[in-house]
């Protein structure tokens, strides 16, 4: 029985072991089944974007080729590919750098070692890519060309020459650039290379747009600013200037074409010129704020000659470089020597006018006196400061003759007083005026004395004061040149800066020119303690606004002037100066009564002159006849008012 107990608990035992294992038998089975079934998934879905993914790639790849395909029908197609990149041409003189991007000049700087940046960092870059843009516009049949859109490739390059290609289907358009040796010189040749019906038959034209920010070159932003302009040559051989100043100026009608455009600033330029007149069609000149870095903006729109046929280049020329009246003339006949379009000096193009030298008049006697008497000075290797006082010394010894015989007017008034005074004494009343202004001018002229000979010399002397004051600030040869305690003459020397602008002054006290307003205040002195010599009391009360006014001159000066090149207010105390150690040393030369002698001895010349009546001139008979007639109207009047 315990045995059969036994072996029932065993067979029990038995089968709960293997119903346990056959449990976890099926558990482990319906968990690989279920792992299997989500890999299969897994897998499934790798398989499904893998499949997607070269789906995908195959279509980009289809895409790819048909867009290449379709570029290969598009003429612009290589010009588009993305081809960042510079190329510079120097000569002696200037360094350029072309931009592969539109072909065009994006940087320009000076060689010479003597235009530095005004606070001598470095050599002067009149721009730079960010400032300047300079984009040529052709007429297709079907596609317009903007070039500053498309890349260009440079091919033949070298040294002072390289040419830029723009390849538009099986041709191209080439723009040569090559610098002339020992100039500031660029010519420019556009010529079409294959380009038959790509124009249309009537194309003639390529139109350029020029936009350029001035870059502040000197040390003073409003007096740069006033000297900085467009200008251009019209084909009549004239010269016209858009704007000066600080004002913002437009112009968009023509009746001219124009040989040179130029960006001119006080000291440097870029002009462009054409072997045919350009039609201009907008030129614009906009003001720049101060501390921007910039002087102006200017904006350029016009047009010039183009052969579709590439038979003929158009013939593009740059002056890039220094205002100096010498220089510009020097690469105006190298120009003509190297123009190959057929300028020639029947042509005037005038680039010395770009160096601004007053009205015409003024023009006159700073081109054909002034520049070339400062030329020989400055050859001479001497510091700027002591040029400049050589050239008022030698200017002062030429009008001197006039300034002695304004002096002599004068001292003769000065002597013959006595006798103005008896006549003054003779008729005290108002009413007796005009009779005695009429024996004044019959004494005076009697001994031959005008009383205007003092005025005229002076006026005479007018257009020399106003020519220096054109010439010096726009002369670069100051430029960058230190004298005293000036460190640059061509603008202001500010011995005193306060920082902060004040109006009417600004930051900034002139030196210079607060000297050169002491010696107009001395002189004005002066003047005035001679002509008082002359006068009678009456004469000096009715002179007395005047004369304070003359005071109030130079204060005005001041004002204007402390903002101007320091070279200007230098000159002009000098000349100061000068005027009045000469007109001490004519006071000191000059003996009243052998002056007056002089004259006794020529009023009885004159008494005895037959074709002086009365020892009077013609011109003063017949105002003293005219006075005459005028008193007795006078008097005729007084007699009706009386009754």
């Amino acid at each position: 029985m315990n045995t059969d107990k036994n072996t029932i608990i065993g067979f029990v035992l038995m089968a709960l072991v293997v119903f346990a294992f056959m449990m976890y038998d099926s558990h482990r089975m319906r968990e690989n089944a279920i792992a299997q079934q989500e890999n299969a998934i897994v897998e499934a879905a790798q398989e499904q974007q893998k499949a997607e993914k070269e789906a995908k790639e195959a279509k980009k790849k289809a895409d790819e080729l048909l867009k290449q395909q379709t570029d290969t029908l598009n003429p612009f197609h290589e010009a588009s590919i993305k081809n960042e990149g510079t190329t510079v041409i120097e000569n002696e003189l200037i360094r350029l750098t072309i931009n592969n991007k539109g072909g065009q000049l994006c940087k320009a700087e000076l060689k010479d070692s003597t235009y530095k940046t005004w606070d001598k960092s470095g050599q002067v870059v009149l721009f730079d890519k960010d400032d300047s843009n300079m984009k040529f516009l052709f007429t297709g049949k079907e596609h317009n060309i903007i070039t500053d859109e498309f890349y260009f490739a440079p091919t033949a390059q070298g040294k002072d020459k390289v040419t830029m290609r723009l390849p538009i289907g099986d041709g191209s358009i080439d723009f040569t650039y090559e610098l002339v040796p020992n100039s500031y010189l660029l010519k420019l040749d556009i010529q079409a290379n294959g380009l038959e019906g790509f124009f249309p038959v009537k194309s003639d034209k390529v139109d350029i747009v020029w936009n350029e920010k001035m870059r502040q070159q000197e040390k003073g932003f409003t007096f740069e600013n006033q000297h900085s302009t467009i200008e251009y040559r019209e084909d009549d051989n004239d010269t016209k200037v858009l704007s000066s100043g600080g004002t913002d100026k437009e112009k968009s009608e023509f009746e001219k074409g124009a040989y040179w455009l130029a960006f001119k600033d006080q000291f440097f330029s870029q002009v462009i010129i054409a072997d045919q007149p350009f039609h201009l069609d907008k030129l614009k000149s906009t003001q720049a704020e101060p501390k921007s870095g910039y002087i102006k903006t200017y904006d350029a729109e016009f047009s010039a000659n183009f052969d579709p046929t590439g038979k003929k280049a158009t013939n593009l020329s740059f002056y890039i470089g220094p205002n100096r009246f010498s220089t510009l003339k020097d690469n105006e006949q190298i120009f003509y020597a190297n123009n190959n379009a057929g300028i020639t000096k029947d042509r005037d193009l005038d680039l010395q006018s770009l160096v601004y030298l007053g009205w015409p008049l003024i023009r006159y006697i700073n081109r054909f006196f002034t520049v070339y008497l400062f030329d020989w000075m400055t050859k001479l290797g001497l510091n700027m400061g002591i040029v400049l006082l050589m050239l008022t010394i030698v200017i002062k010894f030429l009008v001197y003759p006039l300034m002695k015989k304004s002096y002599l007017s004068s001292a003769n008034m000065r002597v013959l007083k006595p006798k103005v005074d008896e006549i003054n004494a003779k008729y005290p009343k108002k009413e007796d005026a005009m009779q005695k202004n009429q024996e004044v001018m019959q004494l005076y002229s009697k001994y031959g004395v005008s009383p205007m000979g003092g005025c005229l010399p002076m006026v005479i002397q007018m257009p020399i004061w106003i020519a220096l004051f054109n010439f010096i600030p726009n002369a670069i040869e100051l430029r960058g040149q230190s004298f005293l305690w000036a460190d640059d003459l061509s603008t202001y020397d500010d011995v005193i800066r306060w920082g902060t602008n004040i109006w009417g002054i600004g930051d900034h006290l002139s030196l210079f020119c607060v000297l050169w307003c002491l010696s107009t205040v001395a002189n004005t002195w002066i003047s005035m303690r001679q002509q008082s010599y002359t006068m009678s009391e009456e004469q000096q009360q009715q002179m007395s606004m005047m004369k304070w006014m003359s005071y109030l001159m130079p204060i005005i000066f001041f004002f204007s002037f402390n903002g101007y090149s320091s070279g200007l207010n230098y000159y002009y105390f000098i000349s100061g100066i000068i005027s009045i150690l000469m007109m001490w040393y004519l006071r000191k030369s000059t003996d009243d009564a052998k002056l007056l002698q002089k004259l006794e001895e020529r009023y009885k010349k004159r008494q005895a002159d037959p074709t002086k009546p009365g020892g009077m001139s013609g011109m003063a008979r017949r105002l003293q006849e005219l006075a005459e007639l005028q008193q007795k109207k006078l008097e005729e009047q007084r007699k009706q008012q009386n009754k």
